[in-house]
């Protein structure tokens, strides 16, 4: 076995990125908030985690770092995405978000940069307070009370029966001190006790927006007013060599898809606009903390800019990993030797996670140990390698994307499907006529092989906006295997492509896979429908000449 093999792992910096985000987050306030969006498996995470993160909590710096996909991760292994696996709970999400805005606040009011004082102001500027204010004092206000006054009242409240834990009592804080703390502290355990009940007062109107259909941008956005609070208390606060506090979202897309049990919340996707829209409101008209969003969703590389506004509505930072070339640079001769780089970069190509597994599977004693018959080569590593990529991530996935069809079939048979989506000439257009679920089954697997064997037709070599036509997103194949998160939709240059070479390999063996196990009845259906409705997307190749 090669010694290169026994060498740790290591993260490689990646200079020209990094000085993007570090650029980005070393600012107090920022317009806009940064979009960091590629393929799954190309070391955004690792980057965030173990390259920047350490940097971003020295000194002044503070970062609240939310992983939302965490619950699915923990689960159901790296490769998880959202679409086959059961999505967390939108509640929890909540919770973890404002958990870790809380933990900050908490830290600028230690340091003196939020006070009572901004908590009132902040809050009154979009909050009604008097009726509120008047139902958590149990009474009717004076006649001559200002709204001052009622605030005072509460917070005194409110602060009697907060204390103080170990770190104040070491730190020794003067009488003075003490009590200045006591009241930020009470001000913003007022300030969520203000929000709580006023999203009380508004809960059978979420009911009922949720039972007609209906939409409401004020009750939408009332979902998000403690988040959105303390993100605008802690840009205010945000001040270079002193507090500069940062936030970093990781698997954004997850509250689009995040499930709610409960009539008198927002579904998912409202919540996610809303949060989004706001953060970026809160930049463009007064500046926000720095906010990093960073996602695997190919949503996020061009549609979401569109639906948001513009293009120039985030700053967008699409991330690849490294190509062919680096990732030679790199691996050759630390971790694999040339002949090994070789089976890898035609197998698999450059996907650092790929990279990292294939390296821990190489390393493992299983495989270091001899056969009976022989002792196990570096293709068979690659080989047992791609078939765990088969089993536990493909097939699933593929699986998930049929059920999709599925749905899609009785959608059209139950007409909640447009005419615009069926339009003449389209492949996807005669799903079968009746509710029969084996029916739709096999239209689901018919209509996925046929767009797959497309895919191979063109060498996944897609260019979507190619001619300026982007008809292939009207196809539910091309939509079920985006949600699936085994193709992804580049923004620049603008392919459509799965997520790895590797993955693109465990396509072509699903498919041909499929077409052995066709009857010969299924497999004349097979080939009719390629031949009279077969999908055919060779005109939106890479490149003209493409081969």
């Amino acid at each position: 076995m090669n010694t290169a093999t026994k060498k740790a792992w290591r993260i490689i910096p990646r200079p020209l990125l990094e000085t993007v985000l570090n650029n980005h987050t070393h600012h107090h306030r920022v317009r806009q908030p940064l979009l960091l969006h590629g393929p799954r498996g190309v070391g955004k995470t690792t980057l965030i985690l173990h390259r920047l993160l350490p940097d971003w909590n020295t000194g002044p710096h503070l970062t609240a770092y939310v992983d939302l996909a965490e619950p699915i991760k923990a689960g159901h292994g790296p490769w998880a995405s959202w679409s086959t696996c059961p999505p967390p709970s939108l509640s929890e999400c909540r919770q973890t978000l404002e958990r870790c805005l809380e933990t900050l606040t908490d830290k600028g009011i230690r340091a003196g940069a939020i006070t009572s004082h901004q908590i009132f102001a902040t809050l009154n500027k979009w909050h009604g307070l008097s009726a509120v204010l008047c139902r958590i004092l149990q009474s009717q206000s004076p006649r001559r009370a200002s709204l001052a006054e009622l605030w005072d009242r509460a917070v005194f409240a409110v602060g009697r029966n907060l204390g103080f834990g170990e770190e104040e009592e070491n730190n020794a804080l003067s009488l003075e001190e003490a009590s200045y703390l006591r009241e930020s502290f009470a001000a913003l355990k007022l300030a969520k006790k203000v929000i709580e009940v006023q999203q009380g007062w508004r809960a059978n109107a979420i009911a009922n927006m949720n039972n007609t259909g209906m939409f409401s941008r004020t009750l939408t956005h009332s979902s998000t007013d403690w988040p959105c609070l303390l993100l605008e208390l802690l840009s205010q606060a945000a001040e270079i060599d002193h507090f500069q506090p940062k936030l970093v979202i990781n698997n954004i897309e997850v509250l689009k898809h995040a499930t709610v049990n409960d009539k008198y919340s927002v579904s998912g996707p409202l919540y996610h606009d809303s949060l989004i829209w706001r953060i970026i409101a809160l930049g463009a008209n007064e500046q926000c903390l720095p906010v990093i969003l960073v996602t695997s969703d190919s949503y996020y590389s061009y549609e979401a800019f569109l639906e948001f506004g513009y293009m120039e509505i985030f700053i967008s930072r699409e991330t690849f990993g490294w190509t062919p070339q680096e990732a030679k640079m790199h691996m050759v001769t630390d971790y694999f030797s040339r002949s090994e780089w070789k089976v890898i970069s035609e197998v698999l190509g450059p996907n650092p996670r790929h990279l990292f597994e294939l390296y821990a599977l190489k390393q493992s004693n299983y495989y270091q140990k001899p056969t009976e018959d022989k002792a196990c080569t570096f293709d068979d590593i690659v080989d047992a390698y791609i078939a765990y990529l088969q089993i536990t991530v493909v097939n699933p996935a593929l699986d998930r994307a049929m059920e999709i069809l599925q749905k899609f079939a009785s959608d059209v048979y139950n007409g909640k499907v447009s005419e615009d989506k069926l339009r003449f000439g389209a492949p996807w257009r005669h799903p079968p006529q009746s509710d029969d679920p084996k029916l739709h089954s096999e239209w689901a697997k018919l209509q996925l092989m046929d767009f797959v064997q497309s895919l191979a037709n063109t060498e996944f070599g897609v260019n979507y906006r190619s001619d300026y036509s982007e008809e292939i997103f009207d196809d539910p194949s091309t939509a079920a295997l985006l949600q699936v998160g085994l193709l992804y939709t580049q923004r620049d240059p603008p392919f459509l492509r799965p997520i790895s070479k590797g993955i693109q390999r465990c396509l072509v063996r699903w498919l041909v896979h499929q077409q052995r196990q066709l009857n010969f009845r299924n497999l004349i259906h097979f080939m009719w429908h390629r031949i009279i409705r077969g999908r055919y997307y060779r005109h939106l190749m890479v490149q003209i000449g493409y081969k």
